[in-house]
């Protein structure tokens, strides 16, 4: 091979780095679409894509505010976002934060990346739900750090055991992660299991890292409880954003806020502010979004209840699973996902890469294996329930339609022959 030949040599740091959700399946996806048909897309939590209009009020505060928006603004992010999320956290009793404590990102993604990068050392290990939200697992491999992961078995409805987790705890374990209400299952934790997490980060001097961006998507009178009026004696960081409560993805506006042992923090801080620095600032217009999306009518709430639009769509999902005597399924109680599992028994053979490209390629559905979340079983899929009700009917019988084949002829789904049948698909 000639030097004009020769491959361009990728980082290293990419080879445990995956993010399958807008991988492989998702490019056929749009192959497909090219082609002319169409494909119902419930591989990611976009509610745009399904309908969802951001607050108007929302967007009037950024129409308003756009000519104080032409220039960069402070490296943790303008005032008055920052002085919002202030005062939301102190209405939920969350004690002894300011606006220096506040850092607003391109995205809770960004703020993830730049809070383990201030954090890790080479080797250093963080405690990750399995299942976990695919960036976290990937963001703590990319900033030098090893991602241990702490069971959430679907037996015990995707909650961790504390004692578990404990366990897990070494002498290299910098951090925690808890995603709560979580994707990819829509568990919501109670508050004793968050108290003992709490306590185990206490106890061993970690750094709490609270992923809430679902925060206010709730059903069934479910309680989310913030990690930060939990953490006292040891850093907790809390992540939240527009994204989701707020329908405003491609807006890019996160927050992360500091609290907890703040003189321990002073360090991680400085470090935080200085990655800050490093990106100048993050998107200006949609900060001034914040402060109206947190003082308002939270309209998220009717959307959650028996009536509202994702409750709704949410009892569809239950329904159809329930129907369908291969299909498992406990019940969401927050976030905007369900987490799909097979029945082993009917189906030993079940493989959920391969189940999701038939899925895709013969009924034009495409939904995210459970692979992706970095669990050790092939059993399951992560669908989300922004479609309205109708379709997602649709998209169950379609589903039931593809394991009835399965059933039918059993050795289909043969793990080694389907998965390399479903890779020369990719290829070709």
């Amino acid at each position: 091979m000639t030097t004009q030949e020769a491959a361009v040599r990728t980082s290293d740091s990419l080879r445990n780095v995956r993010y399958e959700i807008r991988g492989k399946l998702a490019r056929r996806a749009q192959e497909i679409a090219r082609k002319g048909y169409e494909v119902i897309s419930l591989n990611i939590g976009n509610p745009a894509l399904f309908g969802f209009r951001t607050p108007e009020t929302m967007r009037l505060a950024m129409i308003e505010n756009f000519p104080d928006s032409e220039g960069y603004c402070h490296q943790k992010g303008i005032f008055p976002a920052r002085e919002a999320v202030v005062m939301q956290q102190q209405g939920r009793g969350v004690t002894g934060v300011s606006a220096e404590e506040v850092f607003i990102g391109n995205g809770v993604s960004e703020l993830i990346d730049l809070s383990l990068r201030a954090l890790l050392n080479d080797g250093d290990e963080v405690l990750v739900p399995s299942p976990d939200y695919p960036l976290w697992t990937a963001a703590v491999n990319l900033n030098r750090g090893r991602a241990v992961h702490y069971p959430c078995r679907p037996e015990n409805g995707f909650i961790p055991d504390p004692e578990e987790v404990a366990k897990l705890v070494t002498a290299r374990t910098r951090a925690i992660v808890i995603v709560n209400p979580n994707n990819p299952t829509g568990a919501v934790y109670p508050r004793a299991v968050l108290e003992a997490l709490a306590r185990i980060a206490e106890r061993n001097g970690l750094v709490v890292m609270s992923d809430e961006i679902y925060d206010q998507v709730l059903y069934d009178g479910a309680e989310f409880v913030p990690m930060a009026t939990l953490v006292h004696d040891a850093v907790c960081v809390t992540m939240s954003g527009l994204s989701k409560v707020y329908r405003a993805c491609g807006y890019r506006v996160g927050w992360a806020v500091v609290s907890g042992k703040l003189r321990a923090a002073q360090g991680f801080l400085e470090a935080m502010e200085l990655l800050a620095s490093l990106r100048l600032c993050s998107n200006v217009p949609g900060q001034w979004a914040v402060q109206t999306a947190l003082g308002g009518v939270q309209s998220i709430r009717e959307l959650c209840v028996p009536g509202g639009r994702l409750y709704e769509s949410r009892r569809a999902i239950v329904e159809a699973a329930a129907a369908d005597p291969r299909l498992q399924l406990v019940a969401p109680q927050g976030a905007l996902y369900a987490f799909v599992g097979v029945d082993r028994q009917q189906l030993p053979d079940f493989d959920d890469q391969a189940f999701a490209l038939d899925l895709l390629e013969q009924k034009h559905v495409l939904v995210a294996p459970g692979v992706s979340f970095n669990v050790p079983y092939r059993d399951r899929f992560r669908v989300t329930n922004l479609p309205d009700a109708a379709t997602l009917r649709t998209v169950f019988g379609r589903m039931s339609e593809l394991l009835s084949d399965y059933a039918a002829r059993p050795r289909a789904l043969g793990a080694g022959a389907t998965v390399v049948e479903a890779g020369s698909r990719f290829r070709n």
